[in-house]
């Protein structure tokens, strides 16, 4: 972990991607971030213990969308359309939350 010298605290990438999309993320998170080719920016988190993560889109206005194992959606509610929860993404974009829900799986109670 790094330190900010003009605050003294800490600067861990989970700062700035907390920082980056308005919301508390912690050391002990999993964290991911995406940038797609329209220049558009994903943070994912997932809090040890908890049963889903969260999903930020720079072009959704950083809202937060819980994910789980099981919310990647293609084909609903139209035909070679991807979602998460309601949130229509990219293929690259599915593809890198797919890895990202691979990875913190161990992290949600089972």
């Amino acid at each position: 972990m790094t330190t900010d010298s003009d605050s003294n605290g800490p600067t861990g990438i989970e700062q700035i991607l907390g920082r980056l999309c308005g919301a508390e993320i912690s050391e002990e998170d999993y964290v991911g971030y995406f940038l797609n080719e329209c220049g558009e920016e994903l943070v994912f988190a997932q809090r040890p213990g908890e049963k889903t993560g969260t999903l930020w889109h720079s072009d959704a206005d950083w809202e937060p969308y819980p994910v789980g194992d099981h919310s990647i959606k293609i084909g609903v509610p139209m035909d070679g359309v991807i979602t998460v929860e309601g949130l229509i993404i990219h293929r690259p974009e599915a593809t890198w939350l797919s890895a990202c829900l691979a990875a913190s799986r161990h992290l949600r109670p089972r």
